[in-house]
C-alpha cells in the first residue's frame, strides 16, 4: 500500500503545487501591468545638439520628476530640463506595487533604531510629504487612483503576532491610527486562512497607480515649463566656467546645476555605486476577478497588505479588481548587474504563484495575466543617501529600498536644498548629513549579500530569532532587506 503521509507524499504534493503554479503563470505576458496600456504617452524627443539650462535633472522617474516640478515652483523663470535614458517611469517608478508610504525611514521601528532623537521630526516630515503629494495630484488633476487608505500588516507565523502588537503600540505612540487585530478580526476583513493577526493603519499612506502618477507628474512638469527628453542617456560630465556640461549620446547641455535621480540604474557618478545595491524584485498580476470571487475575499476598503516576515509579500487590489502580488525574493546579481534580461525569472514567478495560492485558496484556478521584475535601489541602512559634489554643482538622492513612491519627493527637495545651499529642517537631519556604510566591493559584495539573505530566511524559519551574522549587522546599523 502507498504511504500517503511520508516524504514521498510530501514530494508529490510539492510537485503538484509547482505544476499548478506553472499553469497559473503559463499565459502571463512578460510585461508590466501598469504600462501595458493603449493610452500610454507618446514618446518624447531625444536631445540632439547643444543647448543650455539652469538645472538638468537626470532620470525621469519619481525623484527626477519631483525635482523638476519643485524647482519650477520655487523659481518659475528657471530653465529646467529632464533627461531620461528610456521613457518616463521606465524603472522602478513605473513597475512597483503602488504603495504610498509616509515613512522616510523604512518603517517606524527602523527609524527608531537609527535616529531615535529625530524620529518625531522625521514622522512629521513624512506625513507632510504625503499630504503635499496629494495636493499636487489635486492641483494638476492627475488621474492616478490615489487613495490614502493606509495598509494592513499581517502575521503569518506565530512569533509575528507579538511583534505586531509591539508595532501597533509604537505607531500609536507617534499618533497613528493603529488597530491591533486578532486572527478572527483580520480574516473577517481580508479572507485568508494564513492570517494569525494584523495591524490596520489608517490615515497613513495608501495606494496609487504608479505609472499614471509618473505620466501625470511629467505632464504637470511640462505645464510648468519643464523640457523633457526621453531616449537620452547621459554619458558623462565636463567642467565649465559657469558650471557643468552634461554629455549625452547625441548632445550636450551647459548648465549651472544637476540633480541625479537614477537610483538602481548605473549612475553617471561612478562613486555612487559603492553605496547603491540594485536588487531585483518580482511581481504577478491576476486576471480580473469576477464579482463572486471579489466577494469571497471581502476586503471592503481594498487597502494594501504586507506580511511581517523578513522575506515578505506585498499585495493589493487594483481599481478594476486585479490582484497584484509581489515580493519575497530579493535577488542581487554579481557586479551590480542591471539588465532587461533579468526582468523575468521563472523560479520566482512560479514561487509567487504558489504563495498566492496558499494565501487565497478560494481563488483556485485564477490565472495571471502579467509577470515582471525590476531593480530597486538599496543602501546598507535601507534609506536614501543624499549628497552634493563637483564644486556643489551636482546633487543626488538615491537608495529608497522599495519605499520611493512617496519618499522620492522628499529626496528631490533635499537635493534642491543642497544645490541652493539652503540650511533647512531637512538638511539638518542626520539621515541627510551622514552617509550609510558602503557595500563591500566585488568579489566580496555578492557572497556577503547572499549570506545575509540566507540569514534572514533562517530567522523567519526560527521564529524570528536572528543569528550571529544578523546581530552583528544590527550592531552596525547595516543589513539587507527587500
Amino acid at each position: 500500500m502507498t504511504n500517503w503521509y511520508g516524504p514521498a507524499a510530501r514530494d508529490r504534493s510539492a510537485s503538484a503545487a509547482q505544476a499548478r503554479a506553472q499553469r497559473a503563470i503559463a499565459d502571463a505576458a512578460p510585461a508590466i501591468f501598469w504600462t501595458d496600456r493603449p493610452d500610454r504617452p507618446q514618446p518624447r524627443s531625444r536631445l540632439t545638439g547643444a543647448r543650455s539650462a539652469d538645472l538638468v535633472v537626470i532620470g525621469g522617474g519619481f525623484t527626477g520628476l519631483w525635482a523638476a516640478i519643485l524647482a519650477k515652483q520655487d523659481n518659475p523663470a528657471a530653465d529646467v530640463v529632464v533627461l531620461e535614458a528610456r521613457s518616463i517611469g521606465f524603472g522602478a517608478s513605473g513597475r512597483n506595487g503602488g504603495f504610498v508610504s509616509d515613512s522616510l525611514t523604512h518603517g517606524l521601528a527602523h527609524g527608531l533604531s537609527q535616529w531615535p532623537d529625530e524620529l518625531e521630526t522625521l514622522v512629521r516630515l513624512g506625513r507632510e510629504n504625503v499630504a503635499a503629494i496629494a495636493g499636487t495630484v489635486r492641483q494638476f488633476d492627475i488621474d492616478a487612483g490615489l487613495r490614502l487608505c493606509g495598509k494592513t500588516t499581517v502575521a503569518v507565523a506565530a512569533h509575528q503576532v507579538a511583534e505586531l502588537a509591539a508595532l501597533a503600540e509604537l505607531h500609536r505612540s507617534y499618533g497613528d491610527d493603529a488597530t491591533l487585530l486578532d486572527g478572527d478580526q483580520v480574516r473577517a476583513d481580508v479572507a485568508s486562512p494564513t492570517y494569525l493577526g494584523g495591524v490596520r493603519l489608517r490615515g497613513s499612506g495608501g495606494l496609487v497607480d504608479p505609472a499614471r502618477l509618473a505620466w501625470g507628474l511629467a505632464r504637470a512638469a511640462e505645464a510648468l515649463g519643464v523640457t523633457i527628453h526621453e531616449d537620452t542617456r547621459v554619458t558623462g560630465f565636463d567642467r565649465s566656467r559657469g558650471g557643468v556640461v552634461v554629455r549625452t549620446g547625441d548632445g550636450r547641455i551647459s548648465c549651472h546645476r544637476v540633480v541625479i535621480g537614477t537610483n538602481a540604474y548605473p549612475p553617471p557618478l561612478r562613486r555612487l555605486r559603492h553605496w547603491i545595491l540594485p536588487v531585483y524584485d518580482y511581481v504577478l498580476v491576476t486576471e480580473r476577478l469576477t464579482d463572486a470571487q471579489r466577494m469571497e475575499l471581502r476586503w471592503p476598503e481594498a487597502q494594501g497588505v504586507t506580511d511581517a516576515g523578513n522575506q515578505f509579500h506585498y499585495y493589493r487590489l487594483t481599481d478594476d479588481n486585479h490582484i497584484l502580488f509581489g515580493g519575497f525574493d530579493a535577488v542581487y546579481r554579481f557586479g551590480n548587474r542591471v539588465d532587461e534580461a533579468l526582468d523575468q525569472r521563472d523560479a520566482t514567478h512560479r514561487l509567487l504563484a504558489q504563495h498566492f495560492a496558499d494565501t487565497f485558496p478560494q481563488l483556485d484556478g485564477v490565472r495571471f495575466t502579467h509577470r515582471w521584475g525590476g531593480a530597486i535601489d538599496s543602501t546598507t541602512r535601507f534609506t536614501p543617501m543624499f549628497g552634493i559634489t563637483r564644486d556643489r554643482r551636482i546633487a543626488y538622492a538615491v537608495g529608497y529600498t522599495g519605499l520611493g513612491v512617496a519618499a522620492s519627493r522628499f529626496g528631490a527637495q533635499v537635493a534642491l536644498d543642497l544645490l541652493a545651499g539652503r540650511e533647512t529642517e531637512r538638511t539638518r537631519l542626520r539621515m541627510v548629513r551622514r552617509r550609510p556604510v558602503p557595500f563591500p566591493p566585488e568579489p566580496l559584495r555578492y557572497p556577503v549579500v547572499e549570506l545575509t539573505r540566507r540569514a534572514l530566511a533562517a530567522a523567519d524559519a526560527r521564529d524570528g530569532r536572528r543569528g550571529p551574522w544578523l546581530r552583528l549587522l544590527d550592531r552596525f546599523g547595516v543589513g539587507f532587506n527587500s
